[in-house]
């Protein structure tokens, strides 16, 4: 054993012990959380426009800020933006996390010197809670990387600006750095194919340990490795022990990663945003991630039925239920306030509390009142990959509304098989059922003859990634859609089709 990994084995266990505090005490710690944000922002401006100093409990503080997204918080962001102090949060922001949005074009993500340090934090300690849980920190000693955007910067008004990715990078402890690839220079190309491609001969002959990034991107990478050396990553990277990811559900890309490394490797998975770091992996036995709750970020949650109603009821963690869908809510110390992050999660344990992702608010199918969500939709390829000889690189959903010939909507499957099915007819079948078993609405949609059976419009071998670069989203934090109500996104795809079934 190195003196490194000796020595993070016993950091891992400090850490372990200070998380089991907040971990045994959830309510108590976001209480505090909560008190100390009010207390903190309630000479800001937004704190004297809302009233900060006459809130005293979660009551007061629902009746006097309404949830916001970032469209009807961009008043204030713009006066933060325009190098303003106090605005949202004291002083101004260390940075913003700049992102594409939707309606509003360019997104500026404020990001704090104190929400930096939880979001730098837990990602240390996702990766010391797995030390500390599995005995296993040889990893510590080969190179790391993580597939991100670029981190140069640029600056207004005294306010860096770039990809959060990009931010993180300037945080990577020094005893990491040596460690870390790729290069600076390599790291700051924008165009991801040469990117990807500088990457691959950065590391072909490097022994990697660590490899973390958005499943999609990290599987281009492992491809082009693959087609450079005609290996499978586990013989090229012999060391090659810990996966860690977020922003997608890994498991419709499981099966491909295992027949691209050859063998099985331990996975993290995090949920970080430009907004806050939430949730991380913390056990290898048991599905679902840690809520972080003793990082400057206080919840609110909404069910996903009732969200679009006047005034939906805004719960906090100690009233929260198994299975529900919910809309989360958040309240930073980057100064967003009851703010629509746009997830949806479910909690699979309340002792301690653990969610998973189920996906977005505005991402769901409900062109006849079926209300399709992303973890339906990826449980059923799930079950249907598991069920045939079938592989996946990337698939979406949408509604035909309006079929060619005189025939019942259905559900359009645009998916990018590694390997088809032998068997389309079955893999349809499951796919199918399995949407029944999961959601009534679309079950009694199907039984009262309102839709067709699903239909699979099949994708070009890179159609996926062709379509991302198309739109200018190749690469970084960007990621497929893996749902929508419209057919934006599947029109978009039509000239990478191949055939539909």
């Amino acid at each position: 054993m190195s003196l490194k990994s000796f020595a993070a084995k016993i950091f891992a266990k400090n850490i372990a012990k200070k998380t089991a505090r907040w971990v045994n005490n959830p309510i108590q710690t976001q209480e505090e959380v909560f008190q100390s944000l009010i207390s903190n922002a309630k000479n800001t401006d937004f704190g004297k426009d809302h009233n900060f100093s006459q809130i005293k409990s979660h009551s007061d503080f629902a009746n006097k800020v309404p949830i916001r997204d970032y469209e009807e918080l961009k008043g204030y962001v713009e006066k933060v933006v325009a190098g303003q102090k106090d605005i949202l949060w004291p002083g101004i922001p260390a940075y913003f996390a700049k992102t594409s949005g939707t309606t509003s074009g360019v997104k500026y993500i404020p990001i704090t010197h104190e929400s930096i340090k939880y979001q730098v934090e837990a990602s240390r300690n996702a990766i010391l809670n797995y030390i500390h849980e599995t005995g296993n920190a040889d990893f510590v000693d080969g190179k790391m990387i993580f597939l991100q955007g670029s981190p140069e910067m640029k600056e207004k008004n005294g306010i860096k600006i770039g990809r959060l990715s990009g931010i993180s990078a300037h945080y990577v402890p020094n005893y990491l750095q040596k460690n870390r690839l790729p290069s600076w220079e390599t790291n700051c190309l924008e165009d991801w194919d040469a990117k990807v491609n500088k990457i691959v001969e950065e590391t072909v002959n490097e022994n990697m340990t660590v490899i973390a990034g958005i499943p999609s991107w990290v599987q281009m990478y492992f491809e082009k490795l693959n087609a450079k050396t005609d290996k499978k990553i586990g013989d090229l990277f012999k060391n090659f022990q810990l996966f860690i990811y977020g922003g997608v559900n890994y498991e419709p890309y499981r099966a491909k990663f295992e027949n691209l490394i050859g063998r099985r490797v331990d996975s993290i998975e995090l949920f970080p945003a430009s907004e806050g770091f939430f949730a991380y992996q913390n056990s290898q036995k048991e599905n679902g991630m840690l809520l972080l709750l003793n990082s400057g970020i206080f919840y609110e949650f909404v069910k996903a039925d009732e969200f679009f109603v006047d005034n939906p009821n805004r719960i906090t963690l100690s009233d929260v239920e198994l299975g529900v869908n919910y809309v989360m809510i958040i309240s930073t110390n980057a100064g967003l306030w009851a703010y629509n992050l746009g997830d949806t999660i479910q909690f699979i344990s309340l002792k301690p509390f653990k969610i998973i992702v189920s996906g977005r608010i505005k991402h769901f199918i409900s062109a006849f009142g079926e209300h399709v969500i992303s973890k339906e939709v990826e449980e059923a390829m799930k079950q249907a990959i598991e069920g045939t000889d079938a592989s996946i690189n990337e698939f979406t959903v949408a509604p035909q509304i309006n079929p060619e010939e005189k025939e019942l909507p259905y559900h359009e499957w645009l998916i990018e098989f590694e390997h088809p099915p032998s068997d389309i007819k079955k893999f349809i079948s499951i796919l199918d059922k399995s949407l029944q078993q999961q959601n009534t609405y679309y079950f009694d949609l199907i039984e009262g003859k309102i839709l067709q059976t699903l239909k699979i419009t099949q994708i070009k071998k890179d159609g996926f990634q062709e379509y991302m670069k198309s739109i200018g989203k190749l690469g970084g934090q960007n990621k497929v859609q893996r749902l929508s109500n419209d057919r934006k996104v599947a029109d978009g795809l039509r000239s990478w089709s191949i055939m539909k079934n």
